[in-house]
């Protein structure tokens, strides 16, 4: 009976050293000596290319819109957000991705999947990117278009 606490206790012991790295992980950047913390946020964040049309697809009806900003720094985990609608005064559906920073590239490319589009039609969007806390880059595009095969 003893080995059997001594086991379930390592096993316990190990798994959670396993996930709390793997967790720690999505916050921040894991090295060996432990999380990083978050980049020194960038002093101005802008859109370098796009916001564009990527692909529009039928089948599916899902469009993938795409923009590149400078590397905005702070948390590593961030999100491409697209605001969109039928409508350029109403951008009242949402698209979220993430995405993840890398420290040493000096642009970040973000790519966002807006589904549940109609065929034949046409959709006004604006673009924007947060950290993985919610907060904003402080970047957004202006209103932008485009139509469904």
């Amino acid at each position: 009976m003893n080995r059997l606490h001594v086991k379930l206790a390592t096993t316990a012991a190990a798994a959670s050293l396993f996930f709390s790295n793997l967790i720690a992980a999505q916050v921040g950047t894991y090295s060996p000596k432990g999380i990083l913390p978050p980049a020194k946020t960038a002093a101005h964040v802008q859109i370098t290319h796009g916001p564009e049309l990527e692909l529009a697809n039928a089948y599916d009806k899902s469009a993938i819109i795409r923009w590149t900003t400078n590397n905005p720094g702070g948390t590593d985990q961030h999100y491409g957000v697209v605001h969109y609608g039928p409508n350029p005064e109403d951008l009242s559906q949402t698209a979220k991705s993430p995405n993840r920073m890398n420290r040493n590239h000096p642009d970040m490319t973000f790519r966002v999947r807006v589904e549940g589009l109609k065929p034949k039609s046409t959709y006004y969007y604006i673009v924007e990117s947060t950290q993985g806390t919610g907060k904003s880059d402080g970047v957004k595009s202006p209103v932008r278009r485009f139509s469904t095969p």
